[in-house]
């Protein structure tokens, strides 16, 4: 029997189904129910589901398929199958994702919808052969994971404050920055909730949706032929207010995205930049004038996220010395310290930690920050003025969230290394 974790009977298929779409019509996919593929791909996902894992790993080596998931940021092996089962199991998921089966030399990319307890979600999936067999990798979307509360992101109370006040203005630019996984997507879903859709016409342009939204905003999937500039130049044609892009990958989306902050629209996309202050730097190397990032920018968020410790069961602890002045915590900063470490148990998967929360840094677009890109100001100057506007870094942020007993030194130090090296 294969070394995969056991979950209840074969059967729970009742509570999962994958789903089929052809020409535009949804059905359940095929498959004997007792067949031995048929379970284990049910059973894979019903586990991914339930431990609230974002992506699903089988990664082939010489004698097995290993199952990984990723929780909370981090990868943890769940199993492995024979070789005999695993070409079964990669079989099925080909088809759901609307690969093809005979195809093995070349990588595929697909989407995989079911239903898990009535409730509708998806898998972003991808094939590539690799050295001991194909390499199958999905990303979990899940609704109600993307469904979240501006007010339960973990942003500090004076950047969700001032998040909500720049939101909120009729044009410009507004970007959030950070690597994939950062939680930058669901900053901007949490952001557009906020917004009065009845009212205004929103727009978003995404690869892929992660999120549907109830009602009032159109929104559109990247394909081939649909890019992302192409979109964003159709979108400009249906009377937008706001405008969300998915992400800002080449110097043509930049261009439109700028011109439609110029031209009385409000512009909320994402850039992969380390900090907020290097978002400038990164626009103007993708070919934007200084004189228009200045004009259209309206604030900048950059953002990690850390593993947040187990509330439930959790003692305090004495972190070492050196791991705490590595973020920045000093004996001046222990008056109210509450420092304390998740005890590994049933209710956080062995690790101590639940959930993730964010840590942010946020910078605005006020007059001074913008006659200062426009003028070409250094990264340490556009730095200076930051700080006036009460910028605090993320490396700061987190530190404070170590104080406060909600994540650990080794956790920030992970998520805001490119910055502590410096």
């Amino acid at each position: 029997m294969s070394g995969i974790r056991e979950q209840g009977n074969w059967g729970a298929a009742k509570r999962f189904r994958l789903i089929l779409r052809e020409q535009g019509q949804a059905r359940e996919m095929g498959g004997n129910e007792m067949s031995l593929a048929v379970g284990i791909v049910d059973n894979i996902m019903m586990q991914a589901l339930d431990s609230k894992a974002s992506d699903i790993h089988l990664q082939p080596e010489r004698d097995q398929l290993k199952i990984r998931f990723r929780m909370d940021g981090v990868l943890h092996e769940n199993g492995f199958l024979p070789p005999e089962q695993a070409l079964n199991v990669l079989a099925r998921l080909k088809l759901a994702a609307g690969m093809r089966i005979d195809e093995q030399r070349e990588p595929q990319d697909g989407r995989i919808d079911m239903e898990y307890d009535g409730r509708r979600l998806a898998a972003r999936a991808s094939c590539v052969p690799a050295l001991n067999g194909e390499k199958f990798v999905m990303r979990l979307l899940d609704p109600m994971s993307m469904k979240v509360d501006l007010n339960e992101l973990g942003m500090p109370e004076e950047v969700r404050q001032k998040w909500e006040r720049i939101i909120q203005v009729p044009y410009g630019l507004i970007l959030v920055t950070g690597p994939t996984g950062s939680g930058k997507t669901s900053s901007l879903y949490a952001s557009l909730n906020k917004l009065d859709s009845k009212s205004r016409n929103i727009v978003t342009v995404e690869d892929p949706i992660e999120y549907e939204f109830d009602e009032n905003i159109a929104q559109v999937q990247v394909t081939e032929k649909m890019t992302f500039p192409r979109v964003m130049r159709s979108f400009l044609r249906q009377d937008p207010d706001v405008m969300m892009v998915g992400e800002i990958r080449d110097p043509e989306s930049l261009k439109i995205a700028i011109q439609a902050a110029l031209t009385g629209h409000l512009v909320l996309s994402t850039l992969h930049t380390n900090t907020s202050l290097e978002a400038i730097g990164r626009m103007i190397d993708m070919g934007a004038e200084e004189y228009l990032i200045g004009g259209v920018i309206v604030g900048i968020m950059a953002q990690r996220l850390v593993r947040r410790i187990d509330q439930t069961s959790c003692e305090p602890f004495p972190y070492p010395r050196d791991e705490l002045e590595q973020i920045g915590i000093t004996g001046a900063h222990m008056a109210n310290a509450k420092l304390q470490k998740g005890k590994p148990g049933p209710s956080n998967n062995g690790t101590g930690f639940k959930g993730r929360i964010g840590i942010y840094e946020l910078v605005l677009g006020d007059r001074e920050f913008k006659q200062a890109v426009a003028g070409r100001a250094t990264y340490r100057e556009l730095e200076e003025i930051a700080r006036k506007q009460g910028y605090k870094t993320m490396m700061e942020d987190g530190r404070d969230k170590v104080l406060a007993g909600l994540t650990t030194p080794d956790e920030v130090m992970r998520a805001v290394l490119t910055q502590s090296v410096e």
